[in-house]
């Protein structure tokens, strides 16, 4: 790996294409390359929650997290190559038990906001879900290990529960949508 990565400037992408894991080549804008551009833009945007007050224990949870997105990115620049598994699927569903189990129910929809890290967590969900989309499209054009899919699924669901434990953590509650309000 040392030595794939001790040139930065190649240029072998000025044409517009870029090299997949395989050793093969393809457009800069093609699905995958979404998928795994969206995919990094996560784990970039996680990183920078992990810098806010929240949780140590929240914190190594999303280190882990923020390894699966490098390998989920491993996963989409090889094709036919899976990394992603249902056991990672597994551990999100466990978080999301853990971190839903001391919130109240939700009674009415609830706006991106309140403390800082809850609304950064909002920002990860919305990213996460622009992700998903894009592994969906690739999955509609070519043959993709469905377990990506389901992860993205899983982690949209645990940052917006995240959004809301990191509001009480922070000594706030959900900022609720007035569907009366004034405008």
């Amino acid at each position: 790996m040392g030595n794939r990565l001790s040139k930065i400037a190649t240029r072998t992408g000025d044409a517009g294409t870029t090299g997949l894991g395989d050793g093969s080549r393809i457009d800069k804008d093609a699905l995958r390359v979404h998928a795994m551009g969206d995919v990094d833009e996560l784990n970039s945007h996680i990183g920078a929650l992990i810098c806010e007050d929240i949780p140590d224990a929240l914190k190594q949870e999303l280190f882990s997290i923020q390894h699966d997105l490098f390998d989920m990115g491993g996963e989409l620049c090889i094709p036919g190559y899976t990394m992603i598994t249902e056991a990672q699927v597994l551990r999100l569903d466990a978080l999301l038990a853990k971190y839903n189990a001391d919130l109240p129910p939700l009674k009415d929809f609830i706006l991106p906001g309140g403390s800082r890290a809850a609304s950064m967590a909002h920002v990860c969900r919305t990213v996460c879900r622009r992700a998903e989309r894009a592994i969906v499209s690739v999955g509609k054009a070519e043959q993709i290990n469905e377990a990506p899919r389901q992860y993205m699924n899983r982690l949209s669901d645990l940052l917006f529960v995240l959004s809301r434990v990191l509001n009480r953590f922070a000594g706030g509650s959900d900022v609720l949508w007035e569907k009366e309000r004034q405008r």
